[in-house]
């Protein structure tokens, strides 16, 4: 920074000189060199590192390994790290259980929990360890809000496992599952596959929302690019049998550890903080990412609520717009062939930015943690000959993104859609409706959904569920028992991740709220139109309005505790899900 032509050193110390320095501090020095640290270290900045490690899944399992690496960089370019931990839920463990609800609502707890230990112990700035689903998008949120240098390192994805030649991931655990409901495949075959589907630690394996996430928090600039595609464990280390422990972790990943706690030290000296790269030009460019790889719906979610906490203007709109003007040129499972791991071979996430600067589909100036641009930290890409994962800009597997918002008598607020291509773009059926997730999945389970049908699971939003919580097991079955392309899902809660054929719908508002899902009678004629962007029941508009005037909200599934609480200060869908002081 420069101030009438006399620079000025941004000061590394601008938040902890204020709780260790002077003789009136003397408390808080005495409690820190009871933890070890002496004087000279209480004259180095301290850097927060906000940890996700938990043990309750592989997801996050490696992060605390991690965290000594990247505390090695910070102790080597002359600061002082200093460790806390948040909460994480695993959306794979999770999911179909009463359990799932959690998840959304551990993205507030992780952003709430960093932000007040960052305050409270006044950090100089902060490096978030994030993998499973709901940690990056919480340690963005919590870093917005600190507005101090800062930013993000992805523990990697998970290696995929192999039966009977071919890959094996989580998704095809719960595929399986719907095989044997079906009668399909036998149990045995089911335990040969959840035997091998995930064999090392590590974040779920396709373009679900942990990837997609680590993905747009590159591009966006809260993450370093190029540092989310290394697997948490190598090749080699699975092959060894030694990958499902914590404490090894793939070499390259401990590198970018090592790497991230130098770059901290630097990005401090430089004073830059995340509302500086937080553009409307980099949430453009996260956006395009998305588009760009099939990523995940939740996306549409997270990004919102990043852009409210910085105040930029971003709308559900916009990823329409975005999504329709960026081609889809990476081949990612779910909807396409290759798993994260693939990418990374392929080339990384940095050939995907460079594809789409290329391109003009994305704008390089943008700010990224070194200080470089975007469109220069894409320029190092090292493309593998051959790879066929990222598709060149004049090939793309499809000219438009995998995002579409549609809107209409069942979706005023807009319906999240996202389509990789195989998908019909007209579908219309009788509505099968399910109050809950756990009735619907019984109805799936029990093959009482037949081909032509409209799966409508209302109820579980932010408010009404609460946490809004993902259905990857109904998915899954469905897909399971042959009708991905035959069947279309419509709800006002979450499906990360959408499977080749499948056409699923994510409504706002949502039916606790009284929003017109809530209007929609067993047997309703659902039509939904991808082209016109279009969602309706063929229902007259007072028809519509005369059975949301008889309608009654439901009881809170929750009166205390935490989900109460949740509920009770959530927003919409379209909002991002946020939550809002009442004042």
């Amino acid at each position: 920074m420069s101030s009438g032509g006399t620079a000025t050193k941004f000061d590394t110390r601008h938040k902890s000189r204020v709780i260790i320095d002077g003789p009136e501090r003397a408390g808080a020095r005495a409690m820190l060199k009871g933890i070890g640290l002496t004087d000279d270290d209480l004259r180095k900045p301290i850097i927060g590192i906000a940890n996700t490690w938990i043990e309750t899944m592989p997801c996050n399992f490696g992060l605390r390994t991690l965290a000594h690496a990247v505390k090695e960089g910070i102790r080597a370019a002359g600061g002082v790290p200093m460790e806390l931990n948040t909460v994480a839920i695993s959306d794979g463990i999770t999911m179909g259980t009463e359990g799932m609800k959690t998840s959304l609502v551990s993205r507030e707890v992780i952003a709430d929990s960093v932000e007040l230990v960052a305050r409270g112990h006044m950090f100089d700035a902060v490096i978030g360890l994030g993998a499973c689903d709901k940690t990056l998008p919480g340690l963005s949120l919590a870093l917005a809000r600190l507005d101090i240098p800062s930013f993000l390192i992805y523990g990697g994805t998970i290696l995929p496992g192999e039966v009977n030649g071919k890959e094996a991931t989580i998704r095809s655990v719960y595929e399986a599952i719907g095989g044997l409901m079906a009668g399909r495949i036998t149990e045995e075959e089911l335990t040969l596959i959840e035997n091998h589907a995930c064999p090392t630690h590590g974040a779920c394996g396709g373009q679900y929302t942990a990837n997609t996430m680590a993905m747009a928090m590159e591009f966006i600039g809260l993450s370093p690019l190029g540092t989310a595609s290394a697997p948490a464990v190598s090749d080699e280390q699975r092959d060894e049998g030694i990958g499902n422990s914590g404490s090894v972790v793939n070499p390259r990943k401990m590198e970018i550890g090592r790497q991230a706690g130098r770059l901290i030290m630097e990005m401090l000296e430089q004073g830059i903080t995340p509302r500086q790269i937080l553009t409307r030009e980099a949430f453009e460019n996260a956006i395009a990412g998305v588009a760009a790889t099939g990523g995940s719906t939740n996306a549409v979610l997270h990004l919102l609520a990043l852009a409210r906490e910085v105040g930029i203007e971003l709308t559900i709109d916009d990823f329409d717009a975005i999504s329709r003007r960026t081609p889809l040129i990476a081949d990612m499972m779910p909807g396409g062939k290759y798993a994260a791991a693939d990418l990374d071979k392929a080339g990384g996430t940095t050939l995907v930015a460079q594809r789409l600067i290329e391109g003009g589909w994305m704008d390089g100036s943008q700010l990224t943690p070194t200080g470089a641009t975007l469109g220069v930290e894409a320029q190092k890409a090292v493309e593998t000959p051959g790879q066929d994962v990222v598709h060149a800009i004049d090939d793309p597997i499809k000219e438009t993104g995998g995002l579409h918002i549609l809107k209409g008598n069942i979706a005023p607020d807009g319906c999240v859609v996202k389509l990789f291509g195989y998908e019909p773009t007209h579908f219309e059926g009788p509505a099968r409706v399910f109050d809950s997730e756990h009735e619907a999945l019984r109805a799936v389970y029990g093959r009482q959904i037949n081909r032509g049908d409209i799966v409508v699971i209302r109820y579980e939003g932010p408010k009404g569920g609460p946490g809004m919580q993902e259905m990857l097991a109904i998915t899954a079955g469905i897909v399971g028992q042959g009708l991905a392309d035959g069947v279309a899902l419509l709800t006002d809660g979450r499906f990360s991740g959408a499977t080749k054929g499948l056409m699923i719908c994510h409504v706002a508002p949502e039916a606790f709220v009284g929003g017109p899902i809530a209007a929609i009678h067993e047997g309703d004629t659902v039509v939904i139109d991808t082209d016109a962007r279009t969602l309706d029941i063929d229902v007259p508009a007072d028809v519509i309005a005369d059975r949301l005037a008889a309608w009654t909200q439901p009881e809170p599934r929750y009166r205390t505790g935490v989900l109460a609480k949740y509920a009770s200060l959530v927003t919409s869908a379209a909002e991002g899900a946020i939550t809002k002081p009442t004042f």
